[in-house]
Formats: structure tokens, sequence, C-alpha cells
């Protein structure tokens, strides 16, 4: 057994170990290098696929990227590479920081200050001009 005498942490550890195991390389994996492999979908295609294209009476992509961060942050913003994926796409679409940064206050009110916080801090990665690679520009 390890030193820990916390059960969560001994198989949390155990997992861990069975997969470097099974895969040596997932060691190093990294969520944002992951996300490198998705490139920013252009606005148009965007606009076309699940925008004005889709519904030209509905609403356009920017507007659905806004309400996808806003139900991100509602439930925590737990997932970080959707987070940061959908503020690349939002301001690919044509939102503005201001924009991202007042749905993700917005909904402060209703998911509480962590979760709010923890979608701005995910936001500003991309806001504040990181690659898609993770490093900064």
């Amino acid at each position: 057994m390890t030193k820990s005498s916390n059960p969560f942490e001994h198989m949390m550890k155990q997992m861990q170990d069975m997969a470097k195991s099974m895969a040596p390389g997932m060691d190093a994996f990294s969520p944002k290098a992951f996300e490198a492999m998705w490139q920013t979908m252009p606005k148009d295609l965007m606009e076309m696929t699940f925008g004005k294209g889709l519904n030209p009476d509905g609403l356009d992509a920017k507007t659905r990227l806004l309400l996808t961060l806003a139900g991100l942050t509602m439930q925590g913003a737990q997932a970080d590479t959707a987070v940061r994926m959908t503020v690349r796409h939002a301001r690919e679409a044509g939102a503005t920081d201001a924009e991202v940064a007042e749905t993700i206050a917005t909904m402060s009110m209703f998911a509480g200050a962590p979760a709010s916080t923890r979608a701005m801090e995910l936001a500003r990665d991309v806001m504040d001009g990181e690659t898609e690679e993770g490093n900064d520009t």
C-alpha cells in the first residue's frame, strides 16, 4: 500500500500506474497540446453549419457559442478544453473579449463565483494570446 491512507488516492494512483504501463506516453499528456489538433473553424463555416445557415430567423453562430460558454460556466467550468475551444470559436465568430467576459460574469449569479472565476481563468488563456499549442505568443 502507499503512504497515503486515503483509499481514493490509492485507487487513483493504481489507475495512473496502469495507464502508464499501457501507454507510456500518456504521462506527458497535455490537454492544450490535444486542443492544437483541432483548428479554429472559420466564421463562415460556423455560420453555415450552426448559425443562420441552419435557420435564417434563428440565432447566429456567435450567440450560440456565447450560450454554450454560459452553459459550460453553469456546469462549473470543469471542461477546460471545451471552455477554451468555445472561447476561441466565439472570438472567431465575432465575439469581443468584453462579450466573453460579460457572458461569464452573468453566470456568476447562477453558477457562483468559483465556477465563474474558473471559466474566466480559462477564457483568459485564450484572450491573452496563448497559441493553440499552449505557448505564449
